[in-house]
Formats: C-alpha cells, sequence, structure tokens
C-alpha cells in the first residue's frame, strides 16, 4: 500500500498537528467545564493518531523501497548481525 502524495500530506497534518489540538482543546475545556468523556476522547484520539501513523509509516517504506535499490534498515540489520561481523 502506498498512500498518493496529496493524502499523505493530509494525513501528517491530522496526525502530528489537528488531532492532538483538538484533542488537548477538548481535554481542558472538560476540566473546565465538567463536560464529560475527558479520558475517552484523549484515549481514542491517541488510537487513532497510532492507527493513521501505523498506515503512515507503511505506505512511507513501501514508497521507499519502490524509490531505492538500496535495503531497508532492517535488512542491513541482518546482514550486520552475523557471526563474523561480531568478533
Amino acid at each position: 500500500m502506498t498512500l498518493p502524495n496529496k493524502v499523505y500530506d493530509v494525513l501528517k497534518a491530522l496526525v502530528t498537528v489537528a488531532i492532538p489540538a483538538c484533542t488537548t482543546f477538548y481535554v481542558t475545556l472538560d476540566s473546565i467545564f465538567g463536560w464529560g468523556f475527558g479520558d475517552t476522547v484523549a484515549k481514542v484520539s491517541a488510537a487513532v493518531c497510532v492507527l493513521l501513523g501505523s498506515l503512515m509509516g507503511i505506505s512511507s517504506a513501501n514508497y521507499y523501497r519502490r524509490q531505492t535499490s538500496l535495503p531497508m534498515p532492517e535488512d542491513e540489520a541482518e546482514v550486520d548481525n552475523n557471526e563474523e561481523g561480531l568478533g
């Protein structure tokens, strides 16, 4: 799965700025006005950000693999961890 650049950019803005800002706003006002569900909103927001961030990471890794002929960092780690390299 590779996301189009526009979709990736929008998701990045949502995950890094918009969702955390809206969550902070609601949780802060909840503590002032007693609206309720502040903890629930914070937990759901964190879960959504982790899910979207993970999907973005998968997309980024797939894009990287298509754009370069270099191995991914985890592929390099497997090569470097052989017994000859540890001596």
